[in-house]
């Protein structure tokens, strides 16, 4: 008999419940596991098959750290720092996307992701220097991210015209 995997998305009651695990009483360093949807963060995180582990924010948040926060709206987002900027604002960016979301602030930023699993498979984001390597290359890609979105845009219009 195999194990079937059950994929839960998680919704803003979600995020209630796992904040409040993540930040009661008790000293102790907690983790919060989830598996989320969407492709913004693809490569690094694959829709609804891999596991994230948020843990409380450390004293200070830096560049490359993949985040969950809070946007005005109320809709949670898990995207990574770009920049840190200097009146203490941090500027997000899914890894798949191009768009830059800008001046989220300190008090936005929920938790922060320590690990994330694939497979069976646990990488570790403050230990693994392969997954330093990449989220530095990766990050610093968006404009050949940004270019190669616009050339398969223009092949697809192309490849349309000639259908036509």
């Amino acid at each position: 008999m195999t194990r079937q995997r059950v994929v839960l998305t998680p919704s803003s009651s979600f995020f209630t419940l796992a904040l409040e695990a993540l930040y009661s009483e008790g000293g102790e360093e907690r983790e919060v596991a989830f598996t989320p949807g969407g492709i913004s963060m693809h490569p690094t995180l694959r829709d609804r098959r891999d596991t994230v582990y948020l843990v409380k924010p450390p004293g200070t948040i830096k560049k490359y750290d993949v985040a969950l926060f809070r946007r005005d709206n109320g809709e949670y987002v898990l995207h990574r720092v770009v920049k840190v900027c200097r009146d203490g604002t941090y500027v997000f960016r899914g890894d798949f996307q191009t768009e830059l979301e800008r001046n989220v602030r300190r008090e936005q930023i929920l938790a922060v992701m320590a690990a994330f699993q694939r497979g069976k498979r646990r990488i570790d984001c403050r230990r693994s220097a392969l997954y330093m390597i990449y989220s530095r290359v990766w990050t610093s890609a968006r404009p050949v991210l940004k270019l190669w979105r616009a050339c398969r845009l223009g092949l697809r219009r192309l490849a349309s015209r000639r259908a036509q």
